[in-house]
């Protein structure tokens, strides 16, 4: 992957995404629940539940998410249960949470990029301490995550100073400021604009800032408030050294793993597979996964900007399907045989066939 890292450090974005099937012996398939299944869809729909990660990097001015990682996740029941949806080669798969395959992924990132900072970019569900106890006790003080604020999380102030001759353990959090909620209150009226590069356009954003204490994750944590017309959100991370406009746009970058899903499954194809044994199915994600990071290279490679196909209003950068149809176009050019050449069968081989189906 050419140049990986953003401003020093390595992005990566991390979230989980079902994929539904058909089949009733396909691997990883159970009924899981679907937060976001609309009023005609069911809610327990029958599929395979993946956790993976990807590195959030611009291409061309503009954001994507590379596949990089991911893993299949199976309920304790299912496993508990040896249903053989859960089997590999005849033995059912170890138990593991979504955060013990998250963390782990992120270990395994850590360690190709050994000197690079990591950031994880999260949402809300995976933005506590399930995730960053394990990949912090690995990777150690380059490990760093950015994550949404739950509205209910309770914040305190900073602890003060030892005093002199002070009796007893140092203060670990300071006074209680109440919750997100109760502080979007009170510092929206100390809300600056920032000018920021969020979801392709340069926009102005209200927002304010602030270091805090934060139980779940037991440190502190820079809180960013993000207030629109009539609603706000509260962001937070554990890196003290990265600005507002960064934490913003890096948040949202994250939507781009979302993107990532919705290409993986509905424009290379990985949806409407019907691989059923555990080896052929975790090969064609494998590959489905590696075709999409591979489009994005291929196009941060291009000498200059795709063009868009298809004009949406607002919208002046290239879409994932405008550097497919580049690269088909690639492919059929009449050049692109003399490197890659098409198989064709020996002219001996075709005439022992033949002489072998008349025997037969």
């Amino acid at each position: 992957i050419p140049s990986p890292e953003t401003d020093g450090r390595i992005l990566v974005g991390l979230d989980d995404s079902i994929i539904t099937k058909v089949g009733k012996k396909i691997f990883g398939c159970e009924a899981i629940f679907d937060h976001a299944a609309k009023s005609n869809q069911s809610k327990y729909p029958w599929a395979q539940n993946i956790v993976s990660v990807g590195l959030l990097k611009q291409v061309k001015g503009r954001w994507a998410c590379l596949f990089l990682d991911f893993r299949f996740y199976l309920p304790l029941k299912t496993i508990q249960g040896k249903k053989e949806t859960a089997t590999i080669r005849g033995e059912v798969v170890p138990f593991q949470t979504k955060m013990a395959q998250a963390a782990q992924m992120l270990i395994e990132i850590a360690e190709h990029f050994s000197t690079v900072p990591i950031l994880a970019v999260t949402d809300s569900w995976f933005g506590n301490n399930g995730l960053w106890k394990p990949a912090y006790k690995a990777i150690g003080n380059r490990f760093n995550i950015l994550s949404r604020l739950r509205c209910n999380n309770v914040l305190y102030d900073l602890p003060e100073k030892r005093k002199p001759k002070q009796r007893g353990r140092n203060k670990k959090y300071g006074q209680r400021l109440g919750s997100a909620t109760d502080m979007a209150k009170t510092v929206q009226q100390e809300a600056r604009l920032y000018n920021v590069n969020l979801y392709g356009k340069q926009r102005e954003v209200s927002a304010y800032s602030r270091v805090v204490m934060l139980k779940t994750l037991k440190r502190p944590v820079q809180v960013v408030w993000v207030f629109r017309r009539t609603q706000w959100i509260a962001l937070f991370t554990t890196d003290l050294n990265l600005s507002i406009t960064q934490i913003i746009e890096y948040y949202g970058a994250r939507w781009k793993i979302e993107s990532g899903f919705k290409e993986l499954k509905q424009d290379i194809g990985s949806q409407k597979s019907q691989c059923r044994n555990a080896q052929a199915v975790t090969n064609h994600l494998n590959f489905c996964m590696m075709a999409t990071t591979l489009t994005w290279i291929y196009a941060d490679r291009l000498k200059t900007n795709p063009e868009r196909r298809h004009k949406v209003k607002g919208r002046t950068s290239f879409a994932f399907s405008d550097i497919r149809r580049i690269i088909a176009e690639a492919a059929l050019d009449p050049d692109f045989e003399r490197v890659c050449p098409k198989y064709s069968s020996s002219p001996v081989n075709s005439v022992v066939t033949v002489l072998l189906r008349m025997v037969a």
